[in-house]
């Protein structure tokens, strides 16, 4: 199709672009003018959006429309700001159809548009819409045009008018006032998500279900020890049924990392409930803590986000990768640096590890066929800054025969009772100061304006004084006091409190 007779001049749509964990608004220009037909798009733009002149002009030509045979360049503002993937497309082809005046509309001052553009002038979901339009609506923008599949997770912003498309040719339509943009996917008959599993499916392991329960209340770190098969995945894995839902602000938080990393679930994309992420223990340090060309994706530590990052077989881990972990575990957060800048990303997990006592790895301990060295070495990989970090240290032997033969054990529904109730007064007692769990309360709020009696601290001095505890892991144990205290519903730690959180620091898990 020709482009002799279309108009020139320059038109303007608005997008969002991702940095990060960070969105920018993007104004995206088009000039079309004289000179030899050419199509260039400028803006710190990467391969992805270099290909988008190929898409943008098979689109516009597939719908009808006509795309200029004249010279057309396209640029995204700021220039400074690195930008990727295909999120732009349906943006480019409407500043060029408004630069040719095909559409002319007050709409586009006032609308975001993000999409990308098929040879046949469909629309397909990108990845970060939820995450692009909280930025959009916090700009002033009032209206949203996203593909029809992002529209569920379009319209969990609120005070923006969302309207999902499926051609471009719907879009210039509804600009013209000739369309109206669908509010639903038609994805409202997926089932829902499944139900974690029960507690009361492990049979016995009674001191690991309390442990595991503590945890829970507190958000705290966790290293389970013991021979194969013993149920250490087992209780990880129904950890995510006994912790509380997530709340309102957390719960958009952790659907914008997934919206980002692209693991949203179609048609219930809302995350509610915490997440539970499991690497495998061939995992690289780039895929744990985020990485990829130009700026880095979310890892696995951001997508365990107030979640759960299960560590299965963890001495079977690279010692580089394990503590690749040090700093989101103390930080709450992770720091990426790639070619196109440093990426920042929540990472505020709880970590749960698991491992074999040895390499052989009996289903007996006497059965074991490892030197002390080699089991030292084993476990070693673990390494003492690591560790220092787990707050809770867990060995587990075999069950007893009649552990199988016993009724179901304490279910899910009963452990998630008290925890929700304990972390329901850690919430009250943090709510000045912004902490969500005791796990995240600074040692030196502890040490000063939550300090606890000296004789409650007289454990914790006597650890030092022998060189048991390292002063990190003081702090760490009176934060796992409070928890203790939260589940037994008393106000403050007592003395026992403190020296049971300790045992569980000095337990014989390595």
């Amino acid at each position: 199709m020709s482009g002799q007779g279309v108009v020139t001049g320059l038109g303007r749509a608005h997008s969002v672009g991702l940095n990060a964990f960070s969105a920018k608004e993007i104004e995206i220009q088009a000039n079309v003018g004289q000179g030899l037909p050419t199509f260039t798009v400028t803006g710190k733009v990467d391969a992805s959006l270099r290909e988008a002149r190929d898409r943008v002009r098979a689109a516009i030509i597939n719908s009808g429309l006509k795309f200029p045979d004249l010279k057309v360049t396209v640029s995204l503002a700021p220039a400074d700001l690195p930008k990727s993937g295909s999120s732009f497309d349906l943006g480019m082809a409407l500043a060029i159809l408004a630069a040719t005046e095909q559409v002319v509309t007050d709409r586009m001052r006032r609308t975001v548009f993000l999409g990308e553009l098929g040879l046949d002038g469909g629309l397909r979901p990108v990845r970060g819409v939820l995450p692009a339009l909280k930025c959009a609506r916090d700009r002033g923008y009032t209206h949203a045009v996203v593909p029809i599949p992002n529209v569920a997770e379009a319209t969990l912003v609120a005070d923006l008018d969302v309207g999902g498309a499926r051609t471009l040719s719907e879009v210039v339509r509804w600009l013209s006032g000739d369309h109206v943009l669908d509010t639903v996917t038609g994805d409202e008959a997926l089932p829902p998500p499944p139900e974690p599993a029960d507690m009361a499916d492990v049979a016995g392991q009674a001191e690991a279900r309390h442990a595991l329960e503590i945890a829970a209340a507190g958000a705290h770190h966790v290293l389970m020890t013991g021979p194969p098969g013993i149920g250490k995945t087992m209780l990880a894995r129904r950890l995510p049924g006994i912790l509380p839902p997530l709340g309102p602000e957390e719960s958009l938080e952790v659907t914008a990392i997934h919206s980002i990393a692209g693991t949203l679930r179609a048609g219930h994309p809302l995350m509610t409930e915490a997440p539970f992420i499991a690497p495998h223990h061939s995992t690289s340090v780039t895929a744990l803590l985020g990485g990829g060309t130009g700026l880095a994706r979310p890892g696995a530590v951001s997508r365990a986000h107030r979640g759960i990052l299960f560590l299965d077989e963890c001495a079977e881990m690279g010692p580089k990768v394990l503590d690749s972990l040090r700093q989101p575990l103390e930080e709450g957060e992770v720091r990426v640096s790639r070619r196109d800048g440093v990426a920042t990303y929540p990472a505020r997990f709880q970590l749960i590890m698991a491992a074999n006592p040895c390499p052989c790895a009996p289903a007996h301990d006497v059965d074991c066929i490892c030197s002390a060295v080699a089991r030292r070495r084993y476990l070693g990989k673990l390494s003492g800054p690591l560790m220092d970090r787990v707050d809770i240290r867990v060995r587990m032997d075999p069950p007893g025969n009649t552990a199988l033969m016993h009724a179901a054990e304490e279910s899910s529904a009963v452990m998630r009772a008290r925890v929700g109730a304990a972390r329901a007064a850690a919430v009250e007692r943090w709510r000045d100061h912004g902490w969500l769990t005791n796990a995240e309360v600074p040692g030196s709020a502890l040490r000063q304006r939550f300090r606890l009696s000296p004789a409650a601290l007289r454990p914790v001095e006597l650890f030092l004084r022998d060189g048991r505890v390292t002063a990190r892991g003081a702090d760490r144990a009176i934060r796992l006091a409070w928890t203790l205290a939260d589940l037994t519903g008393r106000d403050r730690p007592e003395e026992a409190d403190v020296a049971e959180a300790l045992l569980y620091r000095d337990r014989g898990a390595r």
